[in-house]
């Protein structure tokens, strides 16, 4: 089954009714359907939740948790496994990305899945990995 990984990006763009919500919204949609998976590294979960916290309330970063905990999307910690992370650092190293996006691309590297975001900061990676970009629908 193909794959696609979110990152923070997409998925604030949900919660905060961003033009592109209704393309994670459809997403969201299909991967209920069994069309893909979908992938959400524990990194990109804790920035969202913080996010929110900073912006809104931690009430909201509450709401926001339980809201992805419900969703078809399976959450991948680093763990032991240093694979996952010696890509994210080689990312890193190599462009101007932020940790969180490094893990994110790494990911979708390692379950070579696509990538689904409208942060450019990843148009560096896009000879690396296959990335979806959401557009409003």
């Amino acid at each position: 089954m193909a794959g696609k990984v979110l990152d923070s990006w997409a998925l604030l763009a949900f919660f905060e009714d961003e033009p592109a919500a209704a393309a994670v919204e459809e997403i969201l949609h299909q991967a209920s359907r069994d069309r893909y998976r979908l992938y959400l590294t524990s990194i990109n979960w804790a920035e969202i939740y913080y996010s929110t916290m900073r912006e809104v309330s931690q009430e909201a970063a509450e709401e926001h948790a339980r809201v992805i905990a419900s969703l078809p999307i399976d959450i991948v910690g680093i763990g032991d496994d240093l694979k996952l992370a010696r890509q994210a650092a080689v990312f890193k190293a190599r462009h101007r990305l932020s940790l969180a996006d490094a893990l994110a691309a790494a990911l979708a590297k390692e379950k070579k899945a696509d990538l689904v975001t409208g942060d450019p900061e990843f148009k560096v990676l896009e000879t690396e990995i296959q990335i979806t970009w959401l557009k409003p629908l």
